[in-house]
């Protein structure tokens, strides 16, 4: 099945539904996902490379970093 034929059986699925919180879950999902959709890793030069290591390595150095606990922390208020 294509993309396209998926977009539609979806949406004819989506119409059937009677629960707003299973309307409102989907819409969570779905402004998540477009909120990353348009975001597109681009590639980078062997010296743009090396100078976020650079920069990387400076702030670790001076301590500007956020412990992985903490990041995890962080993300889960995101929501």
């Amino acid at each position: 099945m294509n993309i396209e034929a998926r977009k539609i059986e979806f949406i004819q699925e989506f119409l059937k539904i009677q629960s707003e919180e299973a309307i409102s879950k989907l819409e969570k999902i779905l402004k998540k996902e477009t909120k990353y959709a348009d975001k597109k890793i681009a590639s980078m030069s062997v010296q743009e490379l090396n100078r976020r290591i650079d920069k990387s390595m400076e702030d670790s150095r001076n301590g500007k970093m956020t412990e992985a606990n903490d990041l995890l922390i962080e993300i889960e208020e995101w929501d």
